[in-house]
């Protein structure tokens, strides 16, 4: 059954509003209606106990040809499975939303710098975080999944191999290449050795690797903890009382830290055998000449500049992907920009280590 009455100028329904109680309901509103003109009237749902998807029509219906009369139906209080139902079934257009008040230039300042700190705290206490697990797993492996870190090795370093060759084989060719046709204008043949073999373990062998796995490892550790934050993936780590630095970072860490060194000493290998091409075959020197002149000009902090780097920027990978990963909002579309931030911001980040490093190593290098 069905009711309606008037209290303080507020029409209550009461009963159920089903396909069987519509007939009887309309009927009453029509007889209400004819009284009524040019005004806004309010129906209380507060007495509803059911309505189903017919009555949501109707409903919806109501509310359209009383605005053809010039009257104005609100309905409120609404709860429970009336609310839902109403929710779930009703056409009507939502209300418009409200008209945003403009934000001033000092409020936007202000927006910026505490989201700033925000963001800035979040980061120190990430680092700190990934920091003191790394260094806690490296002799406590309790929270942490078995054979994570081989199977994060062989992902990032192992599969990586083949891509981290061929980029270094085509620098150092390319870079022996132009510089080849400028050293024969001078007879300066030899030093095509002393080009290849700085420039590869100190600078191009760490900076290249770090970008191709920025790119390639970089974009799935954010990738990765992005969606299992949309998931709330991390959520139920966290329930069954596990860490997910712990978990799902230290095992990364661990082992980008390993195999980036590695896949360093690959591409200096690589590189300077690209130069080694270029030549003995475009400037004609002989193997010999090409590598006796090439271990009298790398010294050892050449190359203990370029492990160095590449840690570093083995570190800066691992610690802006988490960032962005954890830092993600949104569905699908907030793990794509997630993803695509933390490729742009490590190799920027990258990019400056690698200027700051480069700057203090210069220093230690000895004169010739």
């Amino acid at each position: 059954m069905v009711a309606i009455y008037q209290k303080d100028n507020r029409f209550f329904f009461s009963g159920e509003i089903k396909y069987t109680t519509i007939p009887t309901l309309d009927r009453e509103l029509q007889t209400i209606f004819k009284s009524l003109k040019n005004q806004d009237v309010t129906i209380d749902f507060t007495e509803v106990t059911e309505i189903d998807s017919i009555g949501v029509a109707y409903i919806d219906e109501l509310a359209q040809s009383a605005a053809q009369k010039g009257l104005s139906l609100n309905f409120v209080n609404a709860t429970g499975q009336v609310a839902e139902a109403i929710s779930n079934f009703s056409t009507s257009p939502p209300p418009a939303a409200p008209s945003t008040r403009r934000t001033g230039i000092f409020e936007r300042i202000g927006d910026f710098a505490i989201n700033s700190y925000n963001n800035i705290l979040f980061l120190l206490y990430l680092i700190a975080d990934i920091f003191y697990w790394a260094g806690i797993g490296l002799i406590n492996h309790k929270g942490q999944r078995k054979g994570a870190f081989i199977q994060q090795s062989v992902l990032i370093g192992v599969n990586s191999v083949k891509i981290v060759s061929m980029i270094a084989l085509l620098i150092g060719f390319i870079l022996a290449l132009q510089s080849a046709s400028q050293l024969r204008q001078f007879g300066a043949n030899i030093f095509i050795a002393d080009l290849i073999g700085i420039a590869m373990t100190a600078e191009m062998g760490p900076i290249m690797t770090a970008i191709i796995l920025a790119g390639r490892s970089g974009s799935a550790f954010a990738s990765e903890i992005a969606t299992m934050v949309v998931t709330e993936e991390i959520d139920a780590i966290r329930t069954m009382g596990l860490n997910p630095i712990r978990f799902i970072v230290v095992p990364k860490f661990h082992a980008i830290s390993v195999t980036m060194p590695l896949l360093t000493i690959l591409a200096d290998l690589v590189g300077i055998m690209g130069g080694f091409i270029i030549a003995t075959t475009y400037l004609e020197l002989s193997p010999t000449a090409f590598f006796n002149e090439l271990l009298s000009v790398v010294y050892l902090i050449d190359i203990i500049s370029g492990l160095v780097k590449s840690i570093v920027f083995a570190w800066i990978i691992i610690i802006v992907g988490t960032y962005f990963g954890f830092m993600v909002k949104g569905g699908a579309e907030g793990v794509g920009r997630a993803t695509t931030a933390s490729v742009v911001a490590s190799i920027f980040v990258i990019i400056i280590a690698d200027s700051i490093l480069g700057l203090l190593f210069y220093f230690g290098r000895p004169a010739y």
